[in-house]
């Protein structure tokens, strides 16, 4: 998860060396009992000094996190892996699982992870034989694997080792470490409050998890904060608000099921941490297991689910606002940004107020954007489409029209054509007229190159819109709206920035010209997609269209030197071949769309489909599955930057790694289906599926790294 604000830090070489050996010294040269990474510091500990023969004693892996990091329980939530202990033990001796203390839980808009941060300590009972020699010395090791997570998540290895000597029966064997000690008043115990857990619907016809507590009214009171922490992954939706309803003996917690609540149908084994109020006004926290037995209902609860609902609501709203500032910096939005910084200019002699007037004309222009998209959206669900982010660019047709519009931008900014004020303007000109129908119209086309581009925190916001009702859809993406026209509209607002624009000269013209290149960049890209989508023949009608458009254009403004007749005439003549090319384009895709093409392999793995990921998963394999689109510039940049990187290659063949690519450039239903399983409506996503461990997935930020590849796939 989230996996979600900035880049991993990346380790210098130097750094990497020390680590590295640091790590063949100990586990080679010596036996130490501490390890040190960047982020945590570990230590093996006993609860005694000395061994007697056939003593069961315990084992604790302290980790010290520095702030701001954590590490995960052994249920992590919505991401992450639980830490794992390796033992090397004498022969003859048995290790235990892993005793949990109570764990915290973090969320980020509507990702949430079962962790610890600060210190942690991670127990284990150890029972040694009855005939280890009395007067010798025991050498236990430990391979620690963990993931430290902060915006970024780093898998790291440390060897950890202690020496213990054999005492004879009724010798003094010492005190418990002080970490010892603090963990296991850390340790959840054995509730002696009745629980009692029932699997109901609610008033939408969704399955909850409904758990009664049984506790004394005289109690109840000083209870801040009630929390069910599952053993199991899938039993309860990790994000989903535990709504808590105090009754006269009991508190009720209602909770969303998860993926996988269908597969544990017996009992509902976890973790209740309540934290109480003391009378001095300390808050202390307490860990009960629990494990009642699962009774299922189909009642329909009818209690409000209002205060889950709002909190939810009130994240999107904000992950979707950042999202929007963000997507100005994505190179999806960055042809337009020249067009904005040229208006920007031009309107340098205009008073304040025009400037201020301009930029709220451009934020109406991605507000009406948006809502039309939003709309769109409403009547594709209410028609049982499954859709996402960016799908129009899935429609070959919508590409052309893109292109045609992008490239007649860039024609205007050449000088080619220019609509004068007293025209009617139409189609891509008007985003370079002047006053507030150029302002609104470069809102609207920001908004179209918008949409192929995913920014952090746009993924969750967006995943949760398309879930909801049409009334928050519609105020999400308005959120979207304003995130994404903020920057311009604070620029025209600032007063201090109007002293120092520059005043207007013969300049001007020539930076217009020059900005045009950006648009007839992208309108090679959107021909190159368009490629992708129908075959290489859309490159004759798509540069035809584009030589014809060019054609209309300069007839059009040849003609408006002459008399009224002509200009007529250039008008007239101007439009219909406009017509002739978007009918030939609309009739050359639409035909081309059904040619069945065959399925592109990706250049170091294979082509995704849900069958080849269930086959290597059953294998026991590990995988990483990358979903992309040609439309989407973010998705190329990661794949030449990173998944195409040299030492990410080899790295993936030196550990095994299937690399599975998923293309969603054309329409497909069953990577639309896959991503909703991770709350995402469009793409990228990234997801490394760890050998064995095929139900504790890793999602990847958005923007890669080879370093942040090399090592969440360690």
């Amino acid at each position: 998860m989230n996996r979600l604000k900035n880049q991993t830090k990346i380790h210098t070489l130097l750094g990497q060396f020390i680590l590295i050996l640091g790590i063949v010294t100990s586990s080679v040269s010596y036996s130490s009992d501490k390890a040190n990474t960047e982020q945590v510091q570990a230590q093996l500990v006993a609860s005694v000094t000395a061994v007697e023969p056939g003593a069961e004693i315990l084992l604790g892996v302290n980790q010290k996190i520095i702030p701001h990091w954590h590490t995960y329980w052994v249920n992590p939530g919505d991401s992450g892996n639980a830490t794992t202990i390796d033992w090397r033990l004498p022969e003859g001796a048995i290790a235990g699982d892993i005793i949990w203390p109570i764990p915290q839980r973090f969320s980020m808009g509507p990702i949430t992870n079962y962790a610890y941060e600060n210190d942690v300590t991670l127990l284990t009972k150890i029972k040694f034989p009855e005939d280890i020699e009395v007067g010798k010395t025991i050498s236990i090791s430990a391979v620690v694997d963990w993931l430290v997570c902060a915006e970024e998540c780093i898998p790291q290895q440390v060897q950890l080792s202690l020496e213990l000597p054999i005492v004879a029966a009724g010798e003094s064997v010492g005190n418990a470490h002080p970490f010892i000690t603090d963990a296991l008043s850390r340790l959840p115990v054995t509730s002696t409050w009745k629980v009692t857990a029932t699997e109901i619907l609610n008033a939408t016809n969704e399955k909850e998890l409904k758990l009664t507590i049984d506790i004394p009214q005289s109690q109840i009171s000083s209870i801040q904060d009630i929390w069910f922490y599952p053993y199991d992954w899938g039993r309860i939706q990790q994000s989903a608000i535990q709504q808590r309803t105090d009754l006269a003996d009991a508190v009720e917690l209602r909770i969303k099921t998860g993926d996988a609540a269908y597969k544990l149908r017996d009992s509902v084994s976890g973790v209740l941490v309540v934290k109480e109020k003391t009378e001095d006004g300390e808050i202390i926290a307490r860990g009960f297991d629990i494990n009642p037995q699962l009774v299922l209902s189909n009642t329909k609860s009818k209690t409000e689910n209002s205060a889950e609902e709002s909190t939810s609501f009130v994240g999107a709203i904000l992950l979707a606002f950042i999202g929007g500032i963000i997507l100005n910096l994505m190179p999806c939005v960055f042809p337009v940004l020249s067009i904005k910084a040229l208006s920007l200019v031009s309107h340098a002699a205009h008073s304040p107020r025009q400037l201020w007037l301009q930029g709220v004309v451009y934020t109406l222009g991605v507000i009406a954007s948006f809502l039309l998209l939003a709309l769109l959206l409403i009547i594709l669900k209410a028609g049982g489409a499954q859709i996402g982010w960016g799908f129009q660019f899935q429609s070959p047709v919508f590409v052309l029209v893109v292109a045609y519009l992008v490239f007649a931008v860039g024609l205007s900014l050449s000088g080619v054509f220019f609509l004068g004020g007293s025209a009617i303007g139409v189609g891509t000109s008007l985003t370079t007229k002047p006053g507030y129908s150029g302002s609104f119209f470069t809102g609207v086309l920001a908004t179209i190159v918008a949409t192929p581009c995913t920014a952090p925190f746009m993924a969750a916001a967006l995943g949760y819109a398309l879930t909801q009702p049409a009334i928050q859809l519609i105020i999400i993406f308005i959120s979207l709206a304003l995130g994404l026209a903020l920057p311009y509209l604070l620029l025209t607002c600032w007063p201090g920035l109007h002293r120092h624009l520059p005043q207007p000269g013969v300049w001007m013209e020539r930076l217009k010209q020059f900005l045009a290149f950006p648009m007839y960049a992208t309108a090679i890209w959107l021909v190159w997609v368009l490629i992708q989508q129908t075959g290489v023949d859309a490159i004759i009608y798509a540069a035809g269209g584009m030589l014809l458009i060019a054609l209309a254009a300069w007839i059009y403004d040849s003609s408006q030197t002459a008399g009224n007749k002509k200009r007529i005439a250039g008008l007239i003549t101007a439009l219909a071949i406009i017509l002739l090319v978007l009918v030939t384009g609309y009739r050359a895709v639409s035909q081309s769309q059904h040619v069945n093409k065959p399925e592109k392999q990706s250049e170091h793995g294979q082509t995704f489909s849900n069958q080849t990921l269930q086959t290597l998963l059953q294998e026991n394999k590990p995988v990483f599955v990358n979903f992309t689109a040609s439309w989407c510039i973010s998705c190329l940049v990661n794949e030449r930057v990173a998944l195409s990187d040299v030492a990410v290659v080899k790295h993936f063949q030196d550990s095994n790694i299937t690399y599975l690519k998923g293309d969603w450039t054309n329409r497909d239903q069953e990577i639309t289906d896959f991503l909703k399983k991770f709350n995402r409506s469009g793409v990228p996503l990234y997801v490394f599926y760890p050998a064995n461990q095929s139900d504790r997935p890793v999602v990847l930020p958005q923007i890669l790294t080879p370093d942040l590849v090399i090592q969440t796939t360690q």
